[in-house]
């Protein structure tokens, strides 16, 4: 199979600037966690939990430990292991991804603020690979819906690649590889102010909208009317503590690997 390619913006001429490191690719991912995003099938609200996360006895394909690159979370129901590689995705990569997947009860166990079991017990899972490129075998295999064996944890695949424009900008391009239709996935919309929404979607136009209503509002209020309860998790922050946050971060991935 062959996949050529024409990239066109505003008449810029683009060449390729491929990551150099897959720390760069996972900085960048970190960064910008909407990359993770497969709105096809309603996968669009990604946040980033954890970042090189080391399982023990976690390569059953090699009998060692293993690092996970990228623990994501959609939504409040599916958790993500992210497997990233530099160069093209290959049937050795989705059995390493695999591997981790099967010792799912020990991520949980070694990193219990990831999931909030207030919300359900077990959270749902998928496997998402990353690379510059794939096998196409590999490619079918994804796209007419693999799941881990004897399990109902789906694997995805996206493809990154960076050009670099003769303006000096920096242009992404990602394309996703994945089944149309999750199993048991929650498709039910709902009708608010005449709109209809996902579960996820409904919850952020209904604070938007309150938000709307009470622009006097304060960040007290907000907390007081919004309560971290509700999800179990912090519902709002202060721009100074989200930044801190990021900052933080991201040196503990890069500490976790020099020592």
């Amino acid at each position: 199979m062959y996949l050529h390619k024409h990239i066109s913006a505003n008449n810029v001429l683009l060449e390729s600037f491929p990551f150099q490191r897959e720390l760069a690719m996972e900085a960048y991912i970190f960064e910008n966690p909407t990359v993770l995003s497969m709105e096809a099938v309603g996968l669009n609200e990604v946040s980033i939990e954890e970042c090189e996360v080391k399982i023990l006895d976690g390569r059953a394909d090699r009998n060692s430990d293993g690092r996970i690159d990228i623990l994501a979370k959609y939504g409040q129901e599916y958790l993500a292991v992210v497997e990233l590689k530099l160069d093209k995705l290959q049937e050795c990569h989705l059995a390493q991804l695999e591997s981790y997947l099967k010792q799912r009860q020990k991520i949980l166990e070694t990193n219990p603020k990831i999931w909030d079991s207030s919300v359900s017990d077990e959270p749902k899972w998928i496997g998402v690979l990353i690379g510059s490129n794939i096998d196409p075998d590999l490619m079918i295999k994804i796209r007419k819906g693999y799941y881990v064996n004897d399990t109902d944890i789906p694997i995805a695949a996206l493809t990154i690649n960076r050009y670099k424009g003769k303006d000096g900008n920096v242009y992404v391009v990602t394309d996703t590889y994945f089944l149309e239709k999750l199993k048991n996935r929650d498709y039910t919309k709902y009708v608010f102010k005449g709109k209809e929404f996902g579960k996820s979607r409904l919850v952020l136009a209904v604070i938007k909208d309150f938000v709307e209503r009470n622009p006097t509002i304060k960040f007290a209020g907000l907390k007081n009317q919004f309560p971290d309860t509700l999800q179990g998790r912090e519902t709002f922050t202060t721009e100074v503590e989200a930044r801190e946050k990021i900052h933080h971060e991201i040196l503990l991935m890069l500490m976790s690997l020099l020592y």
